[in-house]
């Protein structure tokens, strides 16, 4: 039976004020079962990623990085990501197999970024130790934003994590002034009996991102294939939607406001 042709998985980003990150891998067979032991063999670490912001180009250099999957990450510093900035990603491959040779584009902006006015640490009741997080932005009436809110818990997180229900489309406010309530994420190696809740004394970095409608887009299907594999009556079963030539997954420009809050 044939389950679909091998192709090459992308998840690429460039935040403003940061440099380019990427991360490459294989598609796996859907007849084929991976867990703990054998996701590394469908890591891809040879080969050449290059950025470019139409004047610098950037070829990115591979790190080991544990707190990703696959754990190992193309990082670039000579171009760092600016608002209105276009940034071309450019990916040579050759399989080691059978030697053939793939080439990969993808194009993203980074769009303005909004500035997070206020967070706030809310129990349910006050007896509570655990709770959510309120946060207060304005969004421009003249601008047609995509958010996704995320957070990093000093000591428990090494990357900002998507909070559940993180993506937004600014269509869909009533008023200038935003209020969102959110709740952690699932991270890559979510625990057993995972929290959805912060805790009383965690020191909480929240990142307020605005994306491309492509990053919306993928990340909004992302974030409803996690939600609905826990669910035996809507299965995940999305393709989610790419902006890679040539490839599949994404690769983003993301605006960025970052606060930090004690939970207390």
């Amino acid at each position: 039976m044939d389950y679909g042709e091998m192709q090459i998985a992308v998840e690429g980003w460039i935040e403003e004020g940061e440099g380019a990150r990427v991360l490459l891998s294989r598609s796996v067979p859907i007849s084929e079962l991976v867990d703990s032991s054998n996701f590394i063999v469908y890591a891809i670490r040879s080969a050449m990623v290059i950025v470019s912001d139409g004047v610098e180009n950037d070829t990115l250099r591979l790190r080991s990085a544990s707190q990703y999957l696959p754990p190992f990450l193309y990082m670039g510093d000579k171009v760092i990501g600016q608002t209105g900035g276009t940034y071309n990603l450019t990916i040579h491959y050759v399989n080691p197999t059978d030697l053939t040779r793939q080439t990969l584009t993808a194009t993203t902006t980074i769009q303005p970024s909004v500035p997070i006015k206020h967070v706030e640490y809310v129990r349910e009741k006050s007896t509570d130790t655990t709770g959510k997080l309120r946060v207060d932005f304005t969004h421009p009436n003249d601008q047609h934003n995509y958010y996704q809110v995320a957070t990093m818990i000093r000591g428990v997180d090494d990357i900002f994590v998507p909070c559940l229900y993180s993506n937004f489309n600014s269509q869909n406010f009533t008023s200038s002034d935003v209020q969102l309530n959110i709740v952690r994420g699932v991270s890559i190696y979510p625990k057993v009996n995972f929290d959805l809740h912060y805790h009383d004394g965690d020191t909480i970095s929240v990142r307020l991102r605005t994306m491309t409608k492509e990053g919306f887009d993928f990340w909004n299907l992302w974030q409803n294939e996690i939600i609905n594999a826990q669910n035996p009556i809507f299965p995940a079963n999305t393709s989610l939607k790419s902006n890679i030539n040539g490839g599949i997954g994404i690769w983003c420009g993301y605006g960025q406001s970052t606060m930090r809050v004690i939970a207390r």
